[in-house]
C-alpha cells in the first residue's frame, strides 16, 4: 500500500505578525491542523521569510502533536487502555 500526503503551509501577515496554518491533505489524511504565528519586535528589522519560517517551524509542530494525539486516540479506541505516546 502507498499513501501520500501533502502539507500545506497559508500564511497571513501584518506589519509585524505572521500566522501560519499547517493543513494535510492527500488520500485517507487525517483532518489534522496546527497553527503558528511569529511577532517582529519593533527594534528589529522587518524581514518577512523570518517571520514565515518562525510561523511555519511553530505550525509544523502543532500538527505533529495534533497527529501524535488523533494516533493515541486511535490506539485507545482499539486497545481501552491509556495509550502514552511520546514526542
Amino acid at each position: 500500500m502507498h499513501n501520500h500526503w501533502t502539507v500545506d503551509l497559508d500564511f497571513d501577515e501584518d506589519d509585524d505578525r505572521t500566522t501560519c496554518t499547517a493543513k494535510l491533505s492527500g488520500f485517507s489524511a487525517p483532518g489534522a491542523v496546527g497553527t503558528g504565528s511569529a511577532r517582529r519586535s519593533p527594534d528589529d528589522t522587518p524581514d518577512m521569510a523570518v517571520g514565515e519560517e518562525l510561523a511555519a517551524a511553530r505550525a509544523c509542530s502543532d500538527l505533529a502533536h495534533a497527529l501524535i494525539d488523533k494516533a493515541a486516540s486511535g490506539i485507545e479506541a482499539h486497545t481501552h487502555e491509556p495509550a502514552r505516546l511520546v514526542f
